[in-house]
């Protein structure tokens, strides 16, 4: 008997490879989205700073902008990217636990 609120059956293959692939997914997110932002913050504000400032935003030079204003407003954005993403992962990944909690279930004749 299994009780819905006690979560998966860890010990199944199908639902242990489930999980790893949530997990693979979600560290592959954050990598790409912590890139773009050290790309963004670092690169754009330190590193190119010199080569954006030839041009201007409101008449501040863009490297200036860029690590004043614009790695922030990019981080706030790729929170929201982020939020995006793992609700999508989230309720693809429950809906693939609950496919193998009714083939279970299907399984057992009930």
């Amino acid at each position: 008997m299994s009780d819905n609120r006690s979560g998966p059956d860890l010990h199944r293959p199908a639902i242990a490879a489930s999980l790893k692939r949530y997990w693979r997914t979600n560290i592959r997110i954050m990598l790409v989205l912590l890139l773009i932002w050290a790309a963004v913050g670092l690169g754009c504000g330190i590193i190119f700073a010199d080569a954006l400032n030839q041009w201007s935003v409101a008449g501040i030079p863009l490297g200036f902008w860029f690590a004043q204003q614009g790695s922030i407003i990019v981080f706030v954005l790729l929170i929201l990217v982020y939020c995006i993403l793992m609700n999508r992962l989230g309720r693809r990944h429950r809906e693939e636990l609950e496919r193998l909690r009714d083939e279970v279930t299907d399984g057992e004749g009930i």
